[in-house]
């Protein structure tokens, strides 16, 4: 599997408090989308899915990806 340009330069360094839109697979729209459902920072979508230990099926159906009906992205990649 080939990284994105957008996933080698998120982890090229610390996560720190970069803005939800940076993570891979986050495009303007659902970056927005989450923004505005109060997932604003990238480490708050990846506390959320530590949080419901890292169920991948039920990080889809609830948390970020709930603000998002028909969008898929779960962190997994970054655990």
């Amino acid at each position: 599997m080939i990284a994105s340009q957008q996933h080698r330069d998120f982890v090229a360094e610390p996560m720190g408090e970069k803005p939800v839109g940076s993570g891979a697979g986050i495009g303007e729209v659902l970056g927005k989308t989450l923004q505005e459902s109060g997932f604003d920072k990238i480490y708050v979508i990846l506390g959320q899915f530590l949080v419901l230990k890292k169920d991948e099926d039920f990080f889809r159906d609830c948390g970020a990806n709930a603000a998002v009906p028909g969008q898929l992205w779960v962190p997994s990649r970054m655990v």
